[in-house]
């Protein structure tokens, strides 16, 4: 029975939570830290861990993150970011569910720090492919938001992973601005732009307030709820800003 995992975790500028994270998956067979030219004390934090620390220039989210599961010295990966941590027990969880896996990977419930607290029990997490067969499984080329991604069977396996996103919320507008920026890099063809952003916006603040229970957690669940609402607004705000400006260019003739 093979339950080898290596887990693989990029970082730039992340000692503020890396210690964290390497210290909830002591014990794993190979851990691999690949980083994007870090100027903190992230690379003495890794090295600390037993980390093998190797740096490479940022190609994207995507291709960063395969170029960190390609070093990686067991077929199974444990993919974490630096801001996230196993809870206690996911870690022998894991090395249970690959030992007699028949599935590709596995989806892990992942909880998320809500400014100034931990959701409510019973707020339903987001659950996120993030144990899998390297051999395969692949990164996909979605620009911003990347994740492993396979044809192949996965399942789900209740081993909590907790996520120290944003601390504050000037920190989540900051990072809401640059993903919908981010997401213009490689835009795909969207039928009824102008539709989407009438609607989408209060569709995404109602799924998270009331389908996933994000109302248990007062106002740090209605803020975050709020604040995502936001994120659909801008990203479909600014693809038709682009689209307007596009038709305009070609309207007038001029490149």
């Amino acid at each position: 029975m093979n339950t080898s995992l290596s887990v693989v975790v990029t970082t730039l500028n992340n000692a503020a939570t890396l210690d964290d994270c390497l210290a909830s998956v002591a014990g794993c067979d190979d851990l691999v830290v690949l980083d994007s030219g870090s100027s903190d004390a992230t690379e003495s934090i890794a090295r600390k861990h037993g980390a093998r620390f190797e740096q490479r220039a940022f190609a994207g989210y995507g291709p960063q993150k395969q170029a960190a599961i390609d070093l990686a010295a067991s077929d199974w990966v444990l993919l974490l970011d630096a801001d996230e941590r196993l809870a206690d027990g996911s870690l022998s969880r894991i090395r249970d569910a690959i030992g007699k896996a028949q599935a590709a990977g596995f989806r892990l419930p992942r909880r998320e720090w809500l400014f100034w607290r931990w959701p409510h029990p019973r707020t339903r997490p987001n659950w996120q492919l993030r144990v899998f067969d390297r051999r395969r499984v692949r990164m996909n080329s979605v620009p911003v938001h990347a994740a492993p991604s396979t044809t192949d069977r996965v399942e789900n396996l209740d081993a909590p992973f907790l996520h120290f996103g944003e601390p504050e919320i000037a920190t989540r507008v900051d990072k809401i601005n640059r993903y919908s920026s981010g997401l213009l890099a490689k835009p795909k063809r969207l039928r009824f732009p102008a539709l989407r952003l009438l609607l989408y916006p209060s569709f995404s603040f109602w799924r998270m307030y009331l389908g996933k229970r994000y109302f248990l957690n007062g106002w740090a669940g209605l803020i975050a709820a709020r604040t995502q609402s936001y994120y659909a607004f801008l990203k479909y705000a600014k693809r038709l800003e682009a689209t307007q400006k596009s038709d305009r260019v070609d309207d007038d003739g001029r490149t």
